[in-house]
């Protein structure tokens, strides 16, 4: 028997505050709030849930682990990313494979990718 994937979470100094960019680049609402110290976003139709979980520490180097999102018109999807309040820290491409590196308002990494032709 194996375990299954039930959410990813994303530590944080300010839950409520990085709820506000998330629930609206995954055009989400906050499903629950356990008193602003762990808030679970809704899942997107077929998505995982997304938590945001406050932790005491600040971010210190690169994540060891992220989210990758896939969108059919990437530059489309960074540039509304961006306005909402990330920032792209990089470009990267394999044959077949294209994907932007950005950081949420706290700074925790994440992708968005694009099969290219």
């Amino acid at each position: 028997m194996a375990i299954t994937m039930g959410m990813i979470t994303i530590d944080c100094a300010d839950p409520r505050g990085l709820a506000r960019f998330w629930t609206a680049a995954l055009g989400t609402t906050v499903a629950q709030d356990y008193e602003g110290e762990f808030l679970i976003l809704a899942p997107a139709e077929g998505g995982l849930p997304l938590a945001l979980q406050r932790v005491p520490e600040p971010r210190a180097g690169k994540n060891r682990a992220h989210v990758d999102f896939g969108y059919e018109d990437r530059e489309a999807e960074v540039k509304r990313l961006v306005e909402l309040g990330a920032k792209e820290v990089g470009r990267h491409e394999v044959p077949g494979l294209a994907w932007t590196v950005l950081v949420d308002p706290e700074g925790n990494e994440f992708c968005v990718s694009a099969a290219v032709h």
